[in-house]
């Protein structure tokens, strides 16, 4: 979960800014984009990713044939292949917080920062950054408390070999049927899931002062 989050805010960042940082018209098409994938069921597009990265799917032929690899990559039924399938699904909720704050950014901010010396990277640092933190911290929020139980993608694309906090709790229930353990691993989740949400939730209203 921790790795799914990381993840979603490295590639979901530097796309939120650009969409906030695009024409009006423009944004609304980039937004577009980004949600028509939740259009189709989650299973198929966890199907999809299965076709794309098996050993004859599509990334391997493509490679194949550029010559950049001799052999097909072995990325299915590993954590890197559930890793690019859980930041895949779990992308749209980190960059709509995220461009939700970035947009509010007025450029004033970033000219005023300039005009006092600042170079684009320190303004960066100084300015964009901390007034996009309710985004990152409302963004984390969303992608890491589903990502915790989250059992279905590692079944998938892990080939029952990646566990995660999810897989084991359904596994104790269905069949280990050892439920005692997994009602106390359900309730340490929920309780960890609890104080991770009341950090971030005060972290968030500190955040938000900084946008006044």
């Amino acid at each position: 979960a921790a790795l799914t989050t990381l993840g979603t805010i490295l590639i979901g960042y530097p796309l939120a800014y650009f969409i906030s940082r695009a024409p009006a018209r423009q944004r609304a098409i980039y937004l577009f984009l980004i949600l028509v994938p939740f259009w189709t069921n989650f299973i198929i597009r966890i199907y999809a990713w299965i076709m794309i990265l098996r050993t004859e799917g599509l990334l391997n032929t493509f490679l194949l044939k550029l010559g950049i690899i001799q052999l097909p990559l072995e990325i299915l039924y590993t954590p890197t292949a559930v890793l690019i399938a859980m930041v895949y699904e779990f992308l749209p909720f980190m960059v709509l917080p995220l461009y939700t704050s970035l947009e509010k950014i007025e450029p004033a901010q970033l000219e005023a920062a300039a005009d006092l010396g600042a170079r684009p990277y320190r303004a960066f640092l100084r300015v964009t950054l901390p007034l996009s933190v309710p985004g990152i911290i409302a963004g984390t929020i969303l992608v890491f408390i589903p990502a915790m139980g989250m059992f279905v993608v590692p079944d998938l694309m892990g080939g029952a070999k990646t566990i995660l906090v999810g897989n084991l709790i359904r596994n104790q229930f269905l069949t280990a049927r050892d439920w005692p353990f997994g009602s106390a691993a359900s309730m340490l989740l929920l309780i960890l899931t609890l104080i991770f949400t009341l950090f971030y939730t005060r972290r968030a209203g500190f955040g938000e002062e900084l946008l006044v």
